[in-house]
């Protein structure tokens, strides 16, 4: 990774040469010592180094890491706890971590899965021997070093000699990633003893045999759920070690073998086989960067296209994965009554000390970059419509079709480029006209419909007459920006723009505010613009009119008291307009989206932020409290099946809008982020100046990222959020600034 200009260019008088990545609690770098010897320097951020619990559990990282012999860990070189962002240097190992060996290179054999087992072993031996328990092993934390394997990152280590009086593992917080977590860590967290990481050896052979885990789920709380209750799924684990890592998987911490037995029981499979070959397992010429994880996570091989889960592969986005995972489908949440303490645990675990890149700090070189999905003839490209804003350069609004990428924003109804190379562009302005009232000099794409944008616009009356402004709504060709027809909705001061708040766009046309006094609303024949009903407007101090999945709903707020505000949810009939069926909720509720067949509304109104979950089909509601709580000024939205909310600072925290847990947070790093694009296994968020932040669905961690531009714009305000990013195949399209666009590959960020 490139070095930025606030990076230090040393640190305990190591000098920087790269850096090797970041994440939510500190920067990993590659350093080298006045005898040349090259380190691994974790950093942890500004905003931890006042954080008294945060410094002890730094210091317990290093006494831990200490006191584990260096063959078979990356051993400290030096440290210090004390400073004003504390750090620790360790060793550089070549190689790379398991997860991506396995990824590039597919299952172990049989002989080299017996090799790691032994190795393994022999490194949990010296750990607990030591009186560490690491409670964080895992594909990612394993390196595939010359010599053997290497477990890294003492980050969640307990010394055993704490035991459960501890006060550090009574805060409640479960640490570790699901799917290579024993059942204790769970339901007892502050039992946790050398047995635990003994579970985690299991799965993380059966990882290495198969290219998934022996608990896999659709989600990191239905893995929760199988670990501690399920049966291992040890299918295609050779029969020579299935045994073994079986006996490793006991729920009963006493009825699993310890270090010292798993070595005995590997031996008595056969002789020890030949080494595995240097050139396959580790190449330190040209290393690959490890996976790294913090909590909700599952180290899976990655699909080439998973669906839109919460639990996907990071970093590595189009590697190959085994057809068992490609076949894997989504399921719901079973047992949920049996298992709520462990889903409740994990969704509510933190992990301390995890950077981006600390899993195999010892890897420092560029991710392989993976053959990319993109528009045919795409080539980078970054331009500007035509004209001049007299706003703030609030972000365009922008979709895509099939051939092009349609904006609009601050005087712009709309403008055109194509998707491959930015050529082909036209621009329509806003009009501008005399008189007050709802008019917009803001345009937005509304929809799109058969190769048609839907736009908003305004026009005086008389053109030159200095009369008053009539509202408009247009159909325009995506690709020339040719009018197909127009529909004026309203004339006068009085009138409404048909702006993204009043209108919804359904398979059946437009829904827009409509009359000159915006009394109405009324369905426009997508195809000629054409009045098909019009009924008039539902009665409440505010509505505003959303679409969903489909459907069209009006929220229609009252407040009958200060202390008493409710809203109704109408769901519309398409062919009459008339409310199919209203349903009336406590709070003032904004329609973010539809998630797993149900309608998602946040309420802000109340003491605690809260979801709501509301199913069309049998109206039944469901209010979940965000837990924990989110400090105010946050912006929210639903991408994928999750809810994001956002922070001035940067920070974004993901919230299962089924429990209303968190499931990670972290700071992007983005100022002012705009609402998230998602991916499968990535989330985007920009900022006004352009800059970008790519991180891991699953955990937040920040995988890439790429600065914003000079030529922002003057007079543009980047306190302003920032746009919503567009993915096409891989893709991506950024407005910035003042009106202008660039795209980029995801895959060479």
């Amino acid at each position: 990774m490139v070095l930025r200009d606030a990076d230090p260019v040393e640190v305990g008088g190591y000098l920087i040469e790269d850096r090797l990545g970041s994440g939510g609690m500190g920067v990993v770098y590659l350093a080298r010592s006045a005898s040349g010897r090259r380190l691994a320097v974790k950093v942890v951020h500004d905003q931890y180094a006042d954080d008294d619990e945060f410094r002890t559990r730094f210091r317990r990282e290093l006494t831990a890491a200490r006191q584990v012999s260096g063959a078979f860990t990356a051993p400290v070189v030096d440290a210090d706890a004390d400073a004003g962002r504390p750090w620790m240097a360790t060793l550089y190992i070549p190689g790379q971590n398991l997860t991506h060996h396995v990824g590039e290179h597919g299952p172990l054999p049989p002989a080299e899965l017996r090799d790691l087992a032994a190795g393994l072993a022999e490194a949990l031996r010296d750990i607990h021997r030591a009186g560490v328990v690491h409670r964080d092993l895992k594909p990612a934390n394993v390196m595939l070093a010359e010599d053997g394997p290497r477990v890294i990152d003492f980050g969640i280590s307990r010394a055993t000699e704490f035991g459960p009086s501890d006060a550090l593992t009574q805060t409640g917080r479960v640490m570790g990633t699901p799917p290579f977590m024993s059942p204790e860590q769970f339901s007892a967290p502050q039992d946790v003893g050398p047995a635990a990481d003994v579970f985690s050896l299991g799965a993380v052979l059966t990882f290495a045999a198969t290219g998934r885990g022996p608990f896999d789920g659709a989600s990191p709380y239905e893995t929760a759920v199988r670990v501690v209750e399920g049966d291992p799924d040890l299918t295609d684990v050779p029969a020579e070690l299935a045994g073994v890592i079986r006996r490793c998987l006991a729920k009963r911490p006493g009825d699993r073998p310890t270090a010292h037995d798993l070595l005995t029981l590997v031996g008595e499979r056969g002789t020890p086989p030949e080494r595995r070959s240097a050139d396959r397992l580790s190449d330190p010429a040209a290393p690959d960067w490890p996976d790294s994880d913090t909590v909700l996570r599952a180290d899976r091989v990655p699909a080439p296209r998973p669906g839109p889960e919460l639990a996907s592969e990071p970093a590595s986005e189009p590697s190959a994965a085994p057809a068992g995972d490609r076949r894997r489908r989504r399921r719901r949440l079973l047992g949920w009554g049996a298992a709520a303490v462990a889903l409740a645990a994990v969704a509510s675990g933190l992990l301390s000390l995890r950077s981006d890149g600390e899993q195999g700090s010892t890897a420092a070189a560029e991710e392989p970059v993976a053959a990319s999905d993109l528009p045919s003839g795409w080539q980078p490209w970054r331009t500007k419509a035509e004209g001049d804003s007299e706003g703030f350069g609030e972000p365009l609004d922008c979709e895509t079709t099939r051939k092009t990428l349609v904006c609009a924003g601050s005087d712009l109804m709309g403008a055109g480029w194509n998707l491959a190379d930015g050529r082909g562009a036209w621009s329509r302005p806003v009009q501008s006209a005399e008189g007050d009232g709802g008019h917009s000099d803001r345009g937005a794409v509304l929809g799109l419909h058969r190769g048609n944008v839907l736009v908003y616009g305004e026009e005086p009356e008389n053109p030159g007459s200095g009369s008053p402004s009539r509202a408009l709504l247009l159909s325009l060709d995506a690709v020339t920006g040719k009018e197909k027809w127009r529909t004026v909705t309203g004339k006068g001061g009085w009138a409404l723009s048909p702006t993204p708040d009043n209108t919804a766009v359904v398979p059946e046309g437009v829904i827009a505010r409509y009359g000159d006094y915006a009394e109405s609303y009324a369905l426009l024949d997508p195809d000629d613009g054409r009045v098909r009903w019009k009924r008039p407007m539902p009665a409440g101090a505010n509505q505003t009119l959303e679409a969903a999945a489909g459907a069209a709903y009006w929220l229609v707020e009252h407040e009958p008291n200060t202390k008493s505000v409710s809203t109704d949810v109408v769901r519309l009939d398409p062919a009459t307009g008339e409310a199919r069926w209203t349903v009336g909720i406590t709070g003032t509720l904004r329609l973010l989206g539809e998630s797993d067949g149900r309608l998602v509304l946040a309420d802000s109104s109340q003491e605690e932020p809260a979801l709501v979950l509301l199913d069309p089909e049998t109206r039944a509601v469901t209010r979940t409290v965000l837990s924990p709580a989110p400090a105010e000024g946050f912006r929210s939205y639903l991408a994928g099946d999750t809810v994001y909310l956002t922070w001035e600072s940067g920070t974004l925290r993901a919230y299962s809008p089924l429990t209303g847990r968190r499931a990670w947070e972290n700071n992007s790093t983005v100022e002012h982020p705009g609402p998230p694009a998602v991916s499968a296994t990535r989330v985007y968020v920009a900022s006004r100046s352009g800059r970008l932040a790519a991180m891991d669905r699953r955990t937040g961690e920040i995988t890439a990222s790429r600065p914003g531009f000079d030529d922002a714009g003057r007079g543009v305000s980047l306190s302003v959020p920032g746009p919503r990013p567009l993915l096409v195949g891989d893709a991506l399209y950024v407005s910035y600034g003042d009106r202008s666009v660039y795209t980029v590959d995801v895959n060479r960020l």
